[in-house]
């Protein structure tokens, strides 16, 4: 090959190479890498209790400090039917939630300091980055696997029983 050839080649290769070297940036690439350490999240469980009275228990993944609520589920593909992860804010105050480098679709649940749930968020889009509001102050979130909420019939006003929430009265 001459050497005009070779370098027509070079060229011709040059926007590939370019793009495989920089498509840590690219929407959607870098997002789905997962980055070394990540945080290991305390484990329990909690129950949730319908208005008709039926109770739902699940094991959780405990995000109580700021990097905990900031990673969240990040980077998971799967989540156990029976499973989810609750998110402690401290205290009541409105919050919004994000999909951000999140895998999975959630349904997300707007707890009260009391355990009440104020609102539910069902099925959000994986790797949306819209806010996802609670309607009023809220002292947690609980995520749970997409489908879980309208799968388990929960709605406002069911309860969620766990050390964070004080007891109804």
């Amino acid at each position: 090959m001459n050497r005009f050839c070779r370098l027509a080649f070079l060229l011709l290769l040059l926007p590939l190479w370019a793009l495989i070297a920089v498509g840590a940036g690219l929407p959607g690439i870098a997002a789905a890498q997962e980055p070394p350490g990540l945080a290991q999240f305390k484990t329990g469980s909690l129950v949730i209790r319908t208005a008709d009275g039926k109770t739902h228990p699940f094991k959780i993944e405990l995000a109580a400090t700021p990097a905990e609520r900031a990673q969240g589920l990040m980077f998971r593909r799967a989540l156990a039917p029976d499973a989810g992860m609750l998110f402690d804010f401290g205290r009541s105050e409105p919050v919004a939630m994000w999909m951000e480098n999140t895998l999975i679709p959630l349904d997300m649940l707007f707890i009260a300091a009391d355990g009440r749930v104020v609102n539910i968020a069902q099925r959000a889009v994986p790797m949306d980055r819209t806010p996802i509001p609670s309607k009023g102050p809220v002292k947690g979130v609980l995520e749970l696997p997409g489908g879980t909420a309208a799968r388990l019939g929960l709605k406002p006003g069911d309860t969620v029983q766990h050390a964070m929430f004080a007891p109804l009265k």
